[in-house]
């Protein structure tokens, strides 16, 4: 466990034996454990391993925040519901029902990852509809012994939360911040479909910013101290990677064919920001064909087809 505060740790869930793709965050008190983004179920015996290193049994957690649904972000939550059935699941209310009943969840993953699925995020278990606490956006939770306001953040997906616990001053803010691995200042953001929509997404950047947390926690990955920098810089790779879909798919030809161009210059962008072996880790956590599918998908809506 990496300590970000008193009280507040975070685990690398190592996820297919790589580090730095997904993090868990940790609140710990006397009052129980909540638990930011507890990762697939793929993940659970690493993050049970690390709750037990740090004395904490899955019963003694209390509360589950979910910054959004997919399944590299939620996926355990079922499972340890069915370990502890106490725990409460806070998730957005556009999110809650496909956490009582996945079955439209997991399809629409299925066609992302076919027979990949199992390997790499596990079951992904229904939630019992009495555990299900959903939010709207401006609520206060009180978990851990702290209390975190809640900030409706879409953009990634239209049901995606974050949270702030003003005592630590730290924003755990999913991936509406997008993935950054390391400390070096690149932040690529993570677009797969259905949802992705750039301009709510640049409004969602700007309200984390107004929470004028000094800490920024990500899921992809890890704390990151400056802020300010992070989000321009999210907002410029933003604009900068969905202009270079537009014109992959201006430029014609078959969706294999864009979606091929989209990703020979992705692999060399993100190489002009980091080496690549850290590139590499910024795929796994957001493959550069899925971000392809959400920006298609995006400029599809909006007329841009390449026909």
């Amino acid at each position: 466990m990496e300590k970000l505060a008193r009280g507040i740790t975070y685990t690398d869930l190592m996820h297919r034996g790589r580090p730095r793709v997904i993090a868990t965050a940790v609140a710990q008190s006397p009052a129980g454990v909540a638990l930011i983004d507890p990762g697939p179920t793929s993940c659970l015996e690493t993050l049970r391993a690390a709750l037990a290193e740090a004395g904490i049994a899955i019963a003694d957690v209390r509360t589950l925040l979910l910054t959004h649904i997919h399944l590299d972000h939620a996926g355990a939550t079922g499972s340890l519901l069915r370990e502890n059935p106490d725990i409460a699941v806070y998730v957005h209310e556009r999110g809650a029902p496909h956490m009582i009943d996945p079955s439209k969840l997991l399809a629409s993953a299925a066609r992302l990852y076919g027979d990949e699925m199992d390997e790499l995020w596990g079951p992904f278990l229904p939630v019992p509809e009495a555990n299900v606490r959903a939010l709207a956006g401006g609520e206060r939770i009180e978990a851990a012994d702290r209390r975190f306001e809640v900030a409706y953040t879409p953009g990634h997906a239209s049901h995606h939360v974050s949270f702030l616990d003003r005592d630590s001053g730290i924003a755990f803010v999913g991936d509406v911040a997008g993935v950054r691995t390391g400390r070096e200042l690149f932040v690529l953001p993570p677009t797969p479909p259905p949802d992705i929509d750039v301009e709510i997404w640049a409004q969602s950047i700007e309200l984390v910013r107004q929470w004028r947390a000094p800490t920024l926690f990500v899921t992809h990955f890890g704390a990151h101290e400056d802020p300010d920098v992070h989000l321009d810089a999210m907002q410029t790779h933003l604009t900068t990677m969905t202009d270079i879909a537009r014109e992959c798919i201006a430029a014609g030809g078959g969706a294999s064919d864009q979606q091929g161009r989209f990703v020979d210059e992705m692999h060399v962008y993100v190489e002009q920001h980091v080496s690549a072996d850290e590139a590499s880790l910024y795929g796994t956590a957001a493959p550069l064909d899925q971000c392809f599918l959400g920006l298609a998908r995006y400029w599809r809506k909006r007329g841009v087809t390449g026909e």
